[in-house]
C-alpha cells in the first residue's frame, strides 16, 4: 500500500493529521530500494501516521504545504544519492539525466538538497522540527571535505538548521525519535543520531574542531580517523566536535538489526511501482530493474577505502532469512506484467549473503585487521553454500524462468572458498549470468591497490581463468565486466599506462566501465584526496585535482589519450 502523498489518501486511511512527513530528493517509488519509502512503511507499521512529499518545488509553497504540518517532525532526505553526486559528474559537469526523476531529466533535485529542503520547510512552517536522514546527511554529519567547493564544510546539521540527523540505515533511530517525541520524553540519548548542543557531553571523545579541521590537515586526519573508528555499534564511543560556540553531539551508532527485524522491514507491503501522482510526469528509469530485484542483505566486509558503504551501511553483513526472500520473490512473480525474470539477487556485494563473522557480531570490528584486505581473514568463514541453495530455490518459484545476479561479486571471496567457490561460480555461469558478470578490481598497480584497499592482479587473473574454464565446461560464451577507477589519490599516469597494458595483454579487452574517482564525503580515499597524505599519515601522495588531467587518466585506459 502506498504511503499517502495527498490529503485525500490520508483521509482514506482514517487519519486527520500526519505525525511525520517525509521529504525526498527522489521521486516516490514505493520499493525497498527507496530509503524514504522504507522509513515511511516502518513508521506506519509501528503506529505513526506518515506521509510523503517527493521532489518538492523549492521555489514555491505549493508542494511543501500540501500535506499540512506534521505533529512530530519532518524527515528530510536528499534521496538515494548525495545530491551533488546526482547532479554533477566527477569532473563537475552538470548531469542532464536522473534515473530517479520522472522523465529522466535532471531538473527536480536541488544542489545540497538537505539544506534546500530544510530551508523551504522553515520558510513556510515557523518552528518546524526537522530530522535529516539518508546518505547525504549521513556522510556529511561531521566536518567534511566537499569537492564541489574544494573546502572543508561544517556538519550539514548546522547549515540546514536541523534538529537532528538520523545516520546510517536509520529504521531504529527514526522509530525511537518518533516514540520519544510522541511521549514527550527526551530523544537526544537515542543511538544513531547527531544533534547540536551549547555544551559538551560528559564522557564523549572530542574531535578536533571544525575550525581546526579547516585550517590544519593533521587535525582533519585526526578528526576523521576518530570518526571512522567509531562506526561499529559494539565498540563505538560517543564523539563530539566543536563548531564555533556550539557542539555537534554524535551518539554511538544504532545496534545491528536482527535478521528478524530485517525480514520485517523488507516484508512490508511495498507496491513496487511509482506512485501514480508522480508517474503522470513520465517513467522512472530506476524502476526498470529494481521492480524485479531482491535485496538479500545489508553491509559489506570489503571496506574499500573509496566506498561509503562502510560508514553508511556498516562493515558487518546482516542477512535476511531464506524464507523472507522467497516470499518476496513469490510476491513479485504473482504481479501483473511479471516477465519471468528476477534481475538481481544481491546487496552491496552479492556473494556476502549468509557469510557471518561470529567474532565481529559478538565483540565488534577488529582494530588491527580488515576482513578481506590484504587477504581474507581466517576468522571469516567464506562459504557460498547458502547462496547456492537460495538461488536454486528462487529458480523453482512458480512463474520464475530466469534469475540473474547483477549487483557484482567479490572475486577474491570466490577464490577463498575452498569448499563451494567453484560450485558457486559454476552455478552463476550456468544459470545466473546474463552474458556478463560484474567484478570490480578497480586497478592492478600494487601501489594504487594498497591505497584503495583492494586485492591484487594475481587474484584477478586466477579468477578470470576459473571463469573462462567454467564457461567452457558449460558451453557458454560469457564475459567479465571490469569496473576500474582512474585518478584515485596516489595514482599517476604511469599507473594508468600499466593498467592499459594489462587489460590489453592479459584481460584482452578494452573496458567500458571506467570511472574517475569522486571524493564523496566521509571516505578514507576522500581524506587522502583532501590532505594529500596516506591513511597512516606517513607519506605524501600525488593527488590529481585538475579536471582535465583526471579525464586524461581515464582516456589512457580507454585508448583516447590526447
Amino acid at each position: 500500500m502506498f504511503i499517502p502523498v495527498t490529503l485525500k489518501e490520508m483521509k482514506e486511511r482514517g487519519w486527520d493529521r500526519f505525525d511525520v512527513i517525509l521529504v525526498s530528493g527522489d521521486t516516490y517509488v514505493d520499493s525497498s530500494y527507496n530509503g524514504s519509502a522504507v522509513i515511511g512503511h516502518w513508521l506506519i507499521e509501528n503506529g505513526f501516521r506518515t506521509g510523503m512529499i517527493a521532489q518538492p518545488d523549492v521555489t514555491s509553497r505549493e508542494d511543501i504545504a500540501r500535506l499540512g504540518e506534521p505533529l512530530l517532525f519532518w524527515s528530510v532526505s536528499a534521496g538515494c544519492v548525495d545530491s551533488m553526486v546526482a547532479n554533477y559528474s566527477a569532473t563537475k559537469k552538470r548531469r542532464k539525466e536522473d534515473d530517479f526523476t520522472p522523465g529522466g531529466i535532471n531538473d527536480r533535485r536541488p544542489d545540497r538538497a538537505c539544506i534546500a529542503y530544510a530551508n523551504l520547510i522553515r520558510k513556510h512552517f515557523k518552528g518546524a522540527r526537522i530530522v535529516l536522514g539518508g546518505i547525504e546527511a549521513s556522510l556529511r554529519r561531521i566536518a567534511h571535505y566537499d569537492m564541489w567547493s574544494d573546502s572543508v564544510r561544517r556538519s550539514v546539521i548546522f547549515d540546514a538548521k536541523a534538529d537532528a540527523i538520523t545516520y546510517g540505515m536509520a529504521e531504529l533511530s527514526n522509530l525511537r525519535v518518533a516514540k520519544a517525541m510522541k511521549d514527550g520524553t527526551p530523544w537526544n540519548d537515542v543511538r544513531g543520531i547527531c544533534y547540536i548542543s551549547s555544551e559538551k557531553m560528559d564522557g564523549y571523545q572530542e574531535m578536533p574542531s571544525f575550525e581546526d579541521c579547516s585550517e590544519d590537515i593533521n587535525a582533519f586526519i585526526d578528526a576523521f580517523m576518530m570518526f571512522y573508528g567509531n562506526c561499529d555499534p559494539l565498540t563505538a564511543k560517543g564523539i563530539q566536535q566543536r563548531h564555533g560556540d556550539r557542539y555537534l553531539i554524535h551518539n554511538p551508532p544504532s545496534e545491528h538489526l536482527t535478521p528478524e527485524t530485517l525480514d520485517a522491514i523488507y516484508g512490508s507491503d511495498y507496491e513496487n511501482r511509482v506512485h501514480p501522482y508522480h508517474l503522470k510526469d513520465g517513467a522512472v528509469r530506476s524502476m526498470e530493474t529494481i521492480k524485479q530485484s531482491v535485496t538479500t542483505h545489508r553491509g559489506c566486509y570489503g571496506e574499500c577505502n573509496f566506498c561509503a558503504i562502510a560508514v553508511h551501511q556498516g562493515r558487518t553483513v546482516i542477512s535476511r532469512s531464506e524464507d523472507s526472500i522467497i516470499r518476496e520473490v513469490q510476491r513479485i512473480a504473482r504481479r501483473k506484467g511479471f516477465n519471468g525474470t528476477i534481475y538481481d539477487v544481491g546487496g552491496p556485494t552479492a556473494n556476502m549473503y549468509m557469510i557471518d563473522c561470529l567474532k565481529k557480531r559478538q565483540v565488534g570490528q577488529c582494530k588491527d585487521r580488515r576482513c578481506l584486505y590484504p587477504k581474507i581473514c581466517e576468522r571469516l568463514p567464506v562459504n557460498h553454500e547458502k547462496q547456492i541453495s537460495l538461488l536454486e530455490k528462487i529458480r523453482n518459484v512458480e512463474n520464475v524462468r530466469r534469475v540473474f545476479v547483477t549487483s557484482g561479486i567479490r572475486h577474491d571471496m570466490v577464490l577463498g572458498d575452498r569448499h563451494n567457490g567453484k560450485r558457486y561460480l559454476d552455478a552463476l555461469v550456468s544459470d545466473h549470468v546474463s552474458g556478463q558478470l560484474k567484478i570490480a578490481p578497480e586497478h592492478i598497480s600494487e601501489e594504487v591497490l594498497e591505497l584503495m584497499g583492494k586485492p591484487g592482479k594475481k587474484e584477478l587473473l586466477e579468477f578470470k581463468k576459473m571463469f573462462d574454464s567454467s564457461n567452457a565446461e558449460h558451453g557458454k560464451d560469457q564475459f567479465l565486466t571490469y569496473y576500474l577507477i582512474a585518478a584515485h589519490p596516489g595514482c599517476y599516469e604511469r599507473h594508468m599506462e600499466e593498467l592499459r597494458r594489462f587489460v590489453t595483454n592479459e584481460l584482452r579487452t578494452i573496458p567500458e566501465q571506467v570511472q574517475i574517482f569522486t571524493p564523496t564525503p566521509s571516505t578514507l580515499s576522500t581524506m587522502m584526496y583532501h590532505t594529500r597524505r596516506d591513511i597512516n599519515n606517513e607519506k605524501n601522495l600525488k593527488v590529481e585535482k585538475s579536471m582535465q588531467m583526471k579525464q586524461r587518466q581515464k582516456d589512457i585506459i580507454l585508448g583516447e589519450r590526447k
